[in-house]
């Protein structure tokens, strides 16, 4: 994809500094592997020459072009979309209609690619990542996998029986990231670390947020975290500086790549910028390590009950077709809406979710080395609600709760505490119309939301959406099923 990627299969650290990537399944529901390596004293030892090899990506770059390669199923032209996408809806439907499988499973959708690495964990220079580290394979959050662990065992996703919960689970099962998707974006992420280090030597590039922390959908963009220093830096001045060194790279050397390199100097500051190959949008942080950590933490919340990831993901289609998601206009996050549903969920009468920094407080540290926060959800065990409430009323009571119930003038959402908390006094709670905690380093996530105007909006647009849902009970009301599925 890049000029300094001529080898788009070498790993991108000289063999003798490289640690073994380790692969990161997505749509995979919590399972536990019945084996690990065939030689475990293998990866212990580190000996590279008895780790299966990886295939190059699908996708071949000469004279600063990208060029098809015939045998790969899974490239792309240019801006075209697969031929795969362009089958028609209920072609595609079938996939999750199996003939030789009675029950609607998690990970039926798409198979696994054994031949693709993740980014996380890897291998810098940097004291932070030194060592060789084996997941926990005793844990039911889909762990990090290298490619020759089993197939996981499938696990149904939750009945529906009623007809909002049939639409629901629908529109999960079309719009959920496909590792197509995922592939896509760790092709970009892989070769432009290469680039980055022509740069900044000892650098790490991170994919993190929806990509990888199980609420992505198919038109998720992408998000990178650069890091390159164990220390925290000063997001003002030191993030802008080596952001602006990046911007003038994309434009200078990578322009025939990468399209519309853009600062965007918010609180945290990104490069915005799409890859012209795969079409996916980019934003890139440098040394926002906190994204690494809530990613993990998201993705055990997505894994530790079946309900969560189809009631996230029609939350936030609802919450983009209303115009109440885009921080950028003054609404909220994706990230945001997340925490809510999150909280919601933790805060009925008999919760859907626990707080698991509450119960698992060793696993989601926040002051844990990033090379350690991939096992977390390794460890964490299915959590079992007496709560047998459907995702048609599920999404009902959402946004009941928060067109009704919440008291927005004095709580703040905090899935840390598992309840609804007073605000705080400091200033970054005071005059904010919207409060959310952020689990690690308790920022307000919300903070986007500075008008009076777009706040009445979005608590509007919660209680219209509520009042039509309950008298009618079909999503098609608050949200146009087909044409969202076909947008996607």
């Amino acid at each position: 994809m890049f000029p300094n990627s001529s080898n788009l299969g070498r790993p991108p650290f000289p063999l003798e500094h490289q640690q073994y990537f380790i692969n990161l399944p997505v749509n995979i529901p919590p399972v536990v592997f019945h084996q690990q390596f065939n030689s475990t004293a293998t990866l212990v030892s580190g000996n590279l020459a008895n780790i299966p090899s990886v295939s190059p990506p699908p996708f071949a770059y000469r004279n600063d072009s990208p060029v098809h390669t015939p045998a790969a199923s899974t490239s792309f032209r240019g801006r075209k979309r697969l031929k795969e996408q362009n089958v028609s809806y209920e072609a595609k439907r079938q996939r999750f209609h199996s003939p030789h499988h009675e029950s609607i499973s998690a990970n039926r959708t798409v198979p696994l690619l054994e031949d693709h690495r993740r980014s996380f964990p890897g291998s810098i220079s940097s004291p932070l990542f030194q060592a060789h580290y084996i997941s926990d394979l005793t844990g039911c959050v889909p762990p990090l996998r290298e490619a020759s662990f089993p197939e996981p065992i499938e696990t149904a996703l939750p009945v529906a029986k009623d007809k909002l919960s049939q639409q629901v689970l629908e529109l999960f099962q079309a719009c959920q990231q496909q590792v197509y998707d995922l592939n896509k974006k760790e092709l970009c992420r892989t070769q432009l670390q290469r680039e980055i280090q022509q740069i900044f030597p000892n650098s790490r590039l991170f994919l993190v947020g929806s990509s990888l922390n199980g609420f992505g959908t198919r038109s998720s963009d992408g998000d990178l975290c650069l890091v390159v220093k164990e220390e925290p830096i000063n997001q003002k001045t030191e993030a802008r500086h080596i952001l602006g060194l990046l911007q003038k790279h994309f434009c200078r050397k990578l322009s025939n790549y990468i399209e519309r390199p853009q600062l965007i100097r918010a609180k945290v500051p990104i490069v915005k910028f799409r890859d012209k190959v795969s079409c996916v949008e980019f934003d890139l942080n440098v040394n926002n390590v906190v994204g690494i950590r809530n990613t993990f933490l998201l993705r055990t919340y997505a894994y530790i009950e079946s309900r969560v990831r189809p009631l996230v993901l029609v939350v936030k289609k609802w919450a983009s077709f209303r115009g109440i998601k885009d921080a950028s206009r003054g609404t909220l996050s994706s990230y945001s809406l997340v925490l809510m549903v999150l909280h919601y969920l933790q805060t009925l009468p008999e919760p859907i979710l626990p707080s698991l920094q509450k119960n698992y407080p060793e696993s989601f540290d926040p002051t844990m080395q990033l090379h350690l926060v991939h096992q977390a959800p390794c460890t964490i065990p299915p959590y079992i609600s007496k709560n047998k409430a459907t995702l048609g009323d599920l999404l009902l009571g959402f946004l009941k709760y928060y067109a009704t119930e919440f008291d927005w003038n004095n709580q703040m959402i905090s899935i840390r505490e598992a309840k609804a908390v007073p605000r705080p006094d400091g200033t970054e709670w005071r005059n904010k119309f919207i409060c959310v905690e952020e689990p690690f380093d308790r920022t307000n996530t919300a903070r986007a939301v500075h008008e009076k105007q777009k706040f009445d909006m979005i608590i509007d647009e919660f209680r219209k959406s509520w009042q039509r849902l309950r008298d009618r009970k079909d999503l098609n009301c608050i949200l146009p099923l087909r044409a969202t599925i076909q947008k996607r």
